[in-house]
């Protein structure tokens, strides 16, 4: 198999990884293979983009963005926190 018949696997610039638990919840944002900083809403996400270079980037396109755990509009995490086990009774 020749290098033009190889597949090509396409990963957009810009992933946005999933809801880290903290307060207020966030999501990392990495380009290009890169941690580029952290996200607390969808207008971070262009800003963090911004300040890298990518200008009017379309947040829908999947060639452009991937996200990762939830899509644009996921801020908050689907889970309570862990609970500590000395308030467990059991």
């Amino acid at each position: 198999m020749t290098e033009s018949q190889a597949p090509r696997i396409h990963w957009p610039p810009i992933v946005v990884l999933g809801v880290q638990h903290d307060e207020p919840p966030f999501r990392l944002v990495e380009i290009a293979g890169e941690l580029a900083g952290k996200a607390y809403s969808v207008l971070d996400v262009i800003e963090i983009a911004r300040e890298v270079g990518l200008d009017d980037v379309d947040l829908d396109d999947p060639d452009v963005v991937r996200w990762v755990g939830g899509d644009k509009f996921t801020w908050t995490s689907f889970w309570p926190p862990h609970q500590s086990r000395s308030g467990h009774r059991g």
